[in-house]
């Protein structure tokens, strides 16, 4: 009886673990998912606002936007955002969270700004897992060669130099590391192409709620 009494009091303790553990890695998700929800969010901000400067526009940026689904063009099967700067009513930028799928490990979200020309006002890197030390010289942080893209567009230079320079391209490759650069030297380019194509719709669309998570 006596060892009967302690396997159920054992029982039922262990129980009691399994459901406190359970309960506090809930509560330490729930609080950590939304410190990186609002993490990811100002991180946004940041980079939008440094590639259409405040000064450049005078809506919000943030609540003006679209999704619009173009895989071929866009890189991703789901509904990226498109962000819209204008300033005293009128049409300043778009900035396109495309997805260059083709990364070293895999996707890397993009923000490309274009002006209402079609020119590349800049790019950055959103969010990607390619290899550091290599890869991601993609980041701002890490190298300036994510400024090569600046004042570039689907003339300048022409189609066919949309390559890095290893492919007979104009743009610089990573010592070690071409597939990274190459893969969004690609995305970029279809990005001015999706551009070009639907400037329209894109500045004149009405808005369709908050931002779609990538």
């Amino acid at each position: 009886m006596s060892l009967l009494r302690n396997m159920s009091i054992s029982s039922v303790l262990l129980g009691l673990f399994a459901i406190i553990g359970s309960g506090l890695v809930a509560v330490t998700y729930d609080n950590t998912a939304e410190r990186i929800a609002a993490n990811e969010r100002a991180f946004l901000l940041r980079s939008l606002h440094e590639l259409v400067t405040p000064d450049m526009h005078d809506n919000d940026m943030f609540k003006d936007v679209i999704q619009v689904t173009n895989k071929d063009f866009l890189g991703s099967k789901k509904p990226v955002n498109i962000y819209r700067a204008r300033k005293d009513g009128k049409n300043v930028a778009v900035i396109i969270n495309a997805v260059a799928p083709d990364g070293y490990n895999g996707d890397i979200a993009l923000l490309i700004a274009i002006d209402t020309s079609g020119k590349l006002i800049g790019v950055r890197v959103a969010k990607h897992r390619e290899t550091p030390g290599l890869g991601d010289a993609i980041e701002i942080q890490r190298s300036d060669w994510i400024l090569g893209f600046t004042g570039k567009s689907l003339e300048n230079p022409a189609s066919k130099n949309w390559r890095v320079k290893r492919d007979g391209g104009v743009f610089d490759q990573f010592t070690g590391a071409t597939i990274t650069p190459r893969a969004v030297v690609k995305a970029v380019h279809k990005a001015l192409q999706y551009f070009q194509k639907n400037s329209e719709m894109l500045f004149n669309s009405q808005v369709t709620g908050q931002p779609a998570n990538e």
